[in-house]
């Protein structure tokens, strides 16, 4: 048996976003240009699996489309209708003017949830280990009546609710490391106690008005929705301090049953959408990271879903690291870009205001999950395999 699935299909790739200039419509002033949003940064991915050959040591597995009626696990019966309507018309936006779609973009929406939920049956039934899906369009930001930043239908949601009623789950995981804000996701579970949401994000980046550390839910789900909004400029370091002083400890306190991370490669040091600086190594570490929480919880039940990432050189090397780190297979390929930013001081070493930007959030939900115990790094990685 093959470790780890990689789910994707062509159509992911022929998802319309059309011509604007970085995240904005073309028109005005705004001449013509590649949306940001395109197709080359997920399709990359998969020509470096074929080109390394890591391909060949992961279970590909072609999804299915989610029906109607699981795709209504969280979006309303008008917004799913108004998709298909504008879809089969030819196409329009989602919600927000800035997330534009084309002619049968609804199928492949649904082939994108459809592939969340693959993902699931093939961990939850134990055809694999863990999987990684290409997800196109990504979901992280859709509510349940609204398309956001890209996104149609919310991917993850849909999964998680998909392994509740399926396999009967209670306790689930939803990391979100994209380095926007998961609104739509913690939108759903925002009241919930049997969902612990974690976002790690840019602060003020998208939305600029959701994502604050003291949105930490409501009601029975009070202390069970994360925000950990970090300063621009945060890199490694960063990140693996927030994994150490607050994810490990509070996930090994939740005990998840199935963990799903948004796996949005946005936050890298190349990415014209965001001022993070997270290299490829970072992933592998923060991949590593969510191995060891998975073992010691749930038997290893993995499942990444792709979000963001718009640096069409650099998303490939940051997802093949990932994808390595669940497969447990060296491709043999060195990060390219690494030579450029190999020297500078700020990738491994940790800022006083980004340490303290973690410590604030500890200081908010310590109350719920009894944070005062240190933890170091040792601790954090232990059990990985």
């Amino acid at each position: 048996m093959k470790r780890t699935a990689y789910i994707y299909d062509e159509s992911y790739f022929w998802h319309n976003t059309g011509h604007g200039a970085l995240f904005i419509p073309a028109g005005g002033y705004v001449e013509p240009d590649s949306y940001v949003e395109s197709p080359e940064s997920k399709r990359r991915v998969k020509n470096l699996l074929d080109r390394c050959g890591l391909i060949k040591e992961l279970d590909v597995i072609n999804p299915r489309h989610a029906s109607k009626e699981e795709i209504g696990y969280y979006h309303t019966p008008e917004y799913i209708n108004k998709i298909k309507s504008l879809s089969d018309s030819g196409g329009g936006d989602a919600g927000d003017s800035y997330t534009p779609f084309g002619k049968g973009s609804y199928e492949i929406a649904s082939l994108s949830a459809g592939g969340a939920i693959t993902g699931v049956d093939v961990v939850m039934e134990g055809r694999v280990k863990n999987a990684y899906v290409m997800s196109r369009p990504a979901g992280h930001h859709a509510e349940a009546d609204c398309g956001r930043g890209f996104c149609i239908f919310n991917n993850v949601v849909i999964a998680a609710e998909h392994a509740r009623k399926k396999y009967g789950i209670n306790r689930i995981m939803i990391l979100d490391w994209d380095v926007h804000h998961g609104n739509g996701t913690e939108s759903a579970f925002y009241n919930d106690p049997n969902t612990l949401f974690v976002s790690l994000h840019q602060e003020y980046n998208f939305p600029s008005d959701r994502g604050f550390a003291e949105h930490i839910g409501e009601e029975a789900g009070i202390g069970y929705n994360v925000n950990i909004p970090l300063h621009p400029g945060t890199s490694n370091a960063g990140y693996i301090y927030a994994f150490e002083k607050l994810i490990v400890p509070i996930a090994n306190r939740f005990k998840p049953e199935l963990i799903i991370v948004s796996a949005g490669q946005d936050a890298s040091i190349y990415d014209p959408l965001s001022r993070m600086m997270v290299t490829t190594k970072g992933y592998k570490e923060m991949t590593e990271i969510v191995k060891g929480i998975a073992n010691r919880h749930c038997n290893g039940k993995l499942v990444f879903c792709h979000e963001g990432g718009y640096s069409t050189a650099y998303v490939p090397f940051c997802t093949l690291s990932i994808i390595e780190s669940l497969s447990e297979i060296d491709s043999g390929v060195e990060d390219p870009f690494g030579i450029f930013h190999a020297n500078m001081p700020v990738i491994d070493r940790l800022m006083d205001h980004q340490k303290e930007s973690v410590d604030k959030v500890v200081e908010l939900l310590s109350p719920y999950w009894n944070l005062d115990k240190e933890i170091g790094k040792a601790d954090v990685l232990s059990n990985v395999r």
